[in-house]
């Protein structure tokens, strides 16, 4: 007999349904999975077989077809295994038809029967509300993931029994639900605060403006300056993250396989920092069923690269088209897949191989040649995207002794909220721009106007250093950044001299 189910796959973080059609009919015993599946696809036959045995269920007699449509889209996981085991027992006549048709069913099958979680169940209830179905069964350790997805009632189930009998109105479940601004509110906690680092006024000041226009940072310092202590702040003073940006992040954790058991929303901003060591794969996401890389995990929040010369170079080369364009595309064999990765980029070096160019205290004895072998690993495009540059020298034993606290995150954060809610104002009806960063040459002239002596002060600086085209804008908009916090219209001169303190790397070495 035919049966026939409906479940669904992730592409990225898109999704797309899945008809599973299952025909139980007489001939040889065998069982055949046609539809372009995968090798986990494949194998779910031998622990959909074993689970419904250890069910209960009785198992078709003869030739069993398994038909995952479209045919024409790869099919790959584990999470087909529910439906195809409740689509062999309706085949068998013992799941009754009624409703089938409005619910979407996802799941991974223990040999025992236990359903067990899977990835990508957001997008997945995404695409089941916009395609129309009503209701969507999951693993119980996804269902607040599920509940997120208003519109669509989610019921939690742990065994194949369950799921069936439910279908069959032998057991009653109640739709699973979850507050989701509750849980928004209770997860969007920051454990990290800027009032815990000592000194480095004016490196949190560069982090300020930073991440009040959305600019990339680097940090050059001696080992043990706190760069490190820094970076992992900074997220706790971007803006809070709205409800459909944490939907955006929370796909790309789900389709990863990251997101924590029962949690519903990624709330917080994330921090990624992937070690020096990590491939172009591991960074821009990969595999043959490609997952999202570091870049993407850290979309809407900060990528931190830590050592940054110490990467292998081709590595670093293949950030620059994801900083440009906000998402990065993997194409395998017959799959090619897309992934957000709208970032901030901050990183962090040494100012020479031995690190201790400029310490007050030890002496480097770097030769002029070693350290600019050592600069040049950074390319120069890389660093043309990188807007401001900072030296982060060493803290006295007087300020890390010191009873002051700094300025909490929650006041900076303030600030920041003010100065992009001026930036979102300016950049009404430009689609995909949010921040100065963002900002295309076209507009510089019309945004950055500068007062007369804020003019000359950059043509004087530019002339001086001897900058680039490319770095004359970086100034500009971080220019323009350092005067939307302080709520101002026209770029004074004192903007143009902070923006241009911020581009350590274009002076000579020495």
């Amino acid at each position: 007999m035919l049966a026939e189910i409906y479940s669904g796959a992730c592409a990225g973080i898109e999704a797309f349904g899945v008809s599973i059609e299952v025909n139980a009919g007489h001939g040889e015993p065998r069982t055949v999975v046609v539809g372009l599946p995968d090798t986990a696809v494949r194998e779910s036959v031998d622990r959909v077989w074993t689970a419904l045995l250890n069910s209960g269920f009785e198992t078709p007699k003869g030739r069993t077809t398994i038909n995952l449509a479209p045919a024409n889209r790869r099919k790959e996981g584990a999470l087909f295994d529910l439906p195809i085991a409740v689509g062999i027992v309706a085949a068998m006549e013992g799941v009754r038809r009624e409703g089938m048709d409005r619910i979407c069913i996802v799941g991974e099958l223990a040999l025992s029967g236990a359903v067990r979680s899977v990835r990508g169940v957001l997008p997945l209830a995404l695409m089941a509300r916009a395609a129309g179905f009503t209701a969507m069964m999951v693993p119980a350790e996804n269902a607040e993931e599920a509940a997120v997805v208003e519109g669509l009632k989610v019921f939690a189930v742990r065994t194949l029994r369950t799921a069936v009998d439910f279908l069959n109105g032998l057991m009653k479940l109640e739709p699973f639900e979850v507050d989701v601004r509750e849980r928004f509110a209770a997860e969007g906690v920051y454990a990290l605060d800027f009032a815990e680092v000592r000194g480095q006024e004016r490196a949190k000041r560069a982090l300020e403006v930073s991440v009040s226009g959305g600019h990339n940072m680097l940090m050059v310092g001696s080992p043990g300056s706190g760069k490190s202590m820094l970076a992992k702040r900074v997220s706790s003073i971007l803006p809070p993250l709205s409800l459909e940006e944490a939907l955006e992040v929370t796909q790309v954790h789900s389709v990863s396989g990251s997101l924590r058991a029962h949690q519903a929303l990624v709330a917080r901003r994330p921090f990624e920092a992937p070690h020096h060591t990590v491939s172009d794969a591991g960074l821009l996401g990969g595999g043959s069923n490609p997952l999202p890389g570091s870049v993407s995990l850290a979309h809407h929040g900060v990528l931190f690269l830590d050592e940054l010369p110490e990467f292998q170079r081709h590595v670093l080369e293949v950030l620059r088209q994801p900083l440009e364009e906000g998402w990065v595309r993997i194409a395998r064999a017959g799959v090619q897949v897309e992934y957000p990765c709208r970032f901030m980029l901050v990183a962090a070096m040494n100012p020479c191989p031995c690190g201790f160019l400029h310490d007050p205290v030890k002496v480097c004895r770097c030769s002029p040649r070693q350290i600019e072998r050592y600069r040049g690993k950074v390319s120069g495009p890389l660093l043309d995207r990188i807007d401001l540059q900072l030296e982060v020298p060493p803290v006295p034993f007087e300020t890390l002794r010191g009873l002051e606290a700094g300025e909490r995150s929650a006041v900076i954060r303030a600030r920041v909220v003010e100065a992009r809610a001026r930036q979102r104002v300016r950049f009404t009806g430009e689609r995909g721009l949010f921040c100065n960063a963002q900002m295309p040459s076209r507009l510089l002239q019309g945004v950055c106007r500068m007062e007369g002596a804020a003019e000359s002060l950059l043509r004087a600086a530019m002339q001086e250093l001897q900058l680039s085209a490319r770095a004359y804008d970086r100034i500009l908009k971080v220019a323009r950044t350092v005067a939307d916090l302080a709520g101002r219209e026209r770029i004074e001169a004192g903007d143009v001299a902070e923006a241009v303190g911020y581009r350590s790397l274009d002076r000579p070495v020495g």
